[in-house]
């Protein structure tokens, strides 16, 4: 099996480390651990290792499934690739929509086959038709990510009932990466909610501002799930307990006050970002979530050689758009704490107006 090296993890490795700022991060700022009881008792596995069942019940009920169609993991990326290895082998097909993450299109195409339909600049709109007719008779999923990263951009409800009845008819499941659904205001259903044929993965990292305790869902149809727990009995074995532990509060009586905590540092970070970029006569199709694409700066042949000039310049992180195969562009993210924010931009402003 042949994986491409993951280019934005390999851009980070390079330059993050020695860097100042992170404005390239694509979630919310991290919340400390004082505000959680941190003892979990025993440091034992999780058992059983597909998460307690209890939890698993609580988390079926927002997408009127039952427990037995919910596997506790290792945050979303498990979710993905239990997901993506129960149901590829090398006679199978994905069709996904990019631009996105990396591993939602190369883990299916290490196992399978893939063919991309890309979202359409400057909107980045989704031609449904498109993914109709990329369709084939081995298709066995359609990915979608929803809201999009790097774009930010939400598709319509409509436009996820329409995947879904064309992963339904074809006999296909739609999963969709839902890591972002949580940071706005008004969420759409969840893709596992909408039938037997729908995916949800999703975690406690990007909205939730939880990243460090690993903790993660799949849910979905029971036989999927099931061979995705027996899968996962070769990767983790069961998800953090830790992770576990914390999970049952951050998704209890704390929610809603982290939500709306996390939901209120988006929106005010989002206009500020929007001001830079409108200052600078950039563009971007205005994003929901913590991530925005925008245009490469004139002067820049494209985004890895801007993000470059900026971490040697002025120590900040940026993500190229050559590593979502879009060079034209660069992702920033919002997410993280105030201050660091504004100096970041206050970076970028320097940089920018020093004679370019």
């Amino acid at each position: 099996m042949d994986i491409a090296p993951f280019a934005l993890e390999r851009w980070f490795a390079e330059v993050e480390h020695d860097a100042d700022i992170m404005l390239a991060e694509s979630g919310i700022r991290s919340l400390p651990a004082d505000r959680f009881d941190t003892d979990p008792g025993a440091l034992d596995y999780v058992i059983p290792t597909n998460g307690d069942p209890e939890l698993r019940d609580e988390l079926a009920g927002r997408y009127d499934r039952t427990a037995d169609e919910v596997l506790c993991t290792c945050g979303t990326q498990e979710a993905n690739f239990l997901a993506f290895i129960a149901l590829m082998d090398r006679d199978a097909h994905a069709v996904c929509v990019t631009p996105t993450y990396q591993s939602l299109h190369e883990l299916p195409r290490s196992f399978g086959s893939v063919t991309t339909v890309d979202l359409t600049p400057p909107r980045w709109t989704l031609d449904v038709d498109a993914v109709a007719d990329a369709i084939e008779p081995h298709t066995r999923l359609i990915v979608l990510n929803n809201p999009n990263n790097p774009t930010g951009r939400y598709h319509a409800e409509e436009t996820v009932q329409a995947l879904y009845d064309l992963a339904a008819d074809a006999d296909a499941y739609l999963l969709c990466d839902e890591v972002y659904r949580q940071l706005t205001a008004d969420p759409l259903p969840p893709v596992a909610s909408m039938g037997p044929h729908g995916l949800s993965t999703t975690s406690l990292t990007k909205a939730y501002g939880l990243a460090g305790v690993r903790f993660g869902w799949l849910v979905g149809d029971q036989e999927v799930v099931e061979r995705a727990w027996q899968w996962k009995d070769y990767t983790t074995i069961s998800p953090s307990l830790f992770g576990q532990h914390v999970a049952r509060q951050a998704l209890g009586r704390r929610e809603q006050a982290i939500l709306r905590e996390n939901r209120e540092l988006v929106r005010d970070h989002h206009d500020r970002v929007a001001d830079w970029v409108a200052a600078h006569g950039l563009s971007w199709h205005d994003p929901v979530g913590v991530n925005g694409f925008v245009t490469v700066p004139k002067g820049f042949r494209d985004g890895e050689v801007f993000c470059r000039a900026v971490v040697d310049e002025a120590s900040v992180v940026l993500a190229p758009g050559n590593a979502f195969g879009f060079p034209g562009y660069f992702r920033i993210g919002f997410g993280l704490p105030t201050a660091e924010l504004t100096e970041g931009l206050s970076r970028l402003d320097e940089f920018l107006g020093a004679g370019r």
